[in-house]
């Protein structure tokens, strides 16, 4: 009697796996759910963080006016600014992706084209990025869209290019709490006791006291496919904008990111 409950429970697991789809793509690309289709088709691939791409030699031509959807962008590389001596200028070192290693990307970003200009609205807009610089120091960074207005002309077409401005969020919002419960809107401010109060230590001051610091960037994408039969376009970008700045307590890095990106005029 007490094997009941255990072998009922046995039972409806086995109904279950009976009247589970053979196919894992056949549970997704059923029902009016926006996405459910694309993921059948690269559930258990590996290719859920690349864009669409367009043949080479798309040469059609779009009218910049209207809205855009299914913007996407795919990191191919990033440059980590190193810092100036005295023997060597400031440049961009090529960093290696640690963290997410195959899905960096940014998806499903619309917007509008008004006036020929990309005005982001909405989408997976950003995506948190750690890459390791040559000198073994990691670098977070929140690549990002968001509020992107890219001015480039009346018309998308191979060479055109739309250049602006993106908004960069802090890397962590202020209810972040450090090893020492410190935050900006949560836990202690001071967690170093009475010697952090008293002092003028502008480094000490700048660990302690947490705050929410955002940043601006700067993108340009470089059309160089369209397909004016489907609305469709492709091209490179190349973004800079800074890295994480650990909410106050250091000064944020440059960040270069290039790679490639898929849009459809909506």
């Amino acid at each position: 009697m007490r094997f009941r409950p255990l072998l009922a429970l046995v039972l409806a697991f086995c109904l279950a796996f009976i009247s589970a789809p053979s196919d894992v793509s056949a549970a997704f690309v059923k029902g009016p759910e926006r996405g459910n289709a694309r993921f059948g088709n690269v559930v258990n691939t590996g290719q859920a963080g690349e864009c669409t791409t367009l043949p080479e030699g798309s040469s059609g031509s779009i009218n910049a006016d209207g809205n855009f959807k299914s913007l996407c962008l795919q990191p191919t590389q990033i440059f980590v600014k190193a810092a100036a001596s005295k023997r060597k200028q400031a440049e961009f070192q090529p960093a290696k992706i640690i963290s997410p290693r195959f899905n960096t990307s940014i998806d499903e970003v619309y917007g509008d084209l008004s006036g020929g200009k990309f005005t982001e609205k909405g989408g997976i807009d950003f995506s948190l990025i750690t890459v390791l610089a040559p000198d073994g120091e990691e670098f977070p960074l929140a690549f990002s869209v968001k509020d992107m207005v890219a001015d480039g002309g009346k018309s998308i077409a191979p060479g055109a290019e739309f250049k602006g401005t993106t908004f960069t969020p802090s890397y962590r919002t202020g209810a972040f709490l450090d090893p020492k419960s410190r935050a900006k809107d949560t836990g202690v401010e001071y967690a170093q006791g009475l010697v952090a109060l008293g002092g003028d230590d502008e480094d000490l001051a700048r660990e302690n006291v947490k705050k929410d610091i955002s940043g601006k960037g700067e993108i340009t994408l470089s059309i160089e496919a369209v397909d004016s039969d489907t609305n469709e376009f492709a091209g490179t970008f190349v973004a800079v904008q800074p890295s994480d700045n650990d909410l106050g307590s250091k000064d944020p890095t440059d960040i270069k990111i290039t790679g490639n990106f898929y849009g459809k005029k909506a």
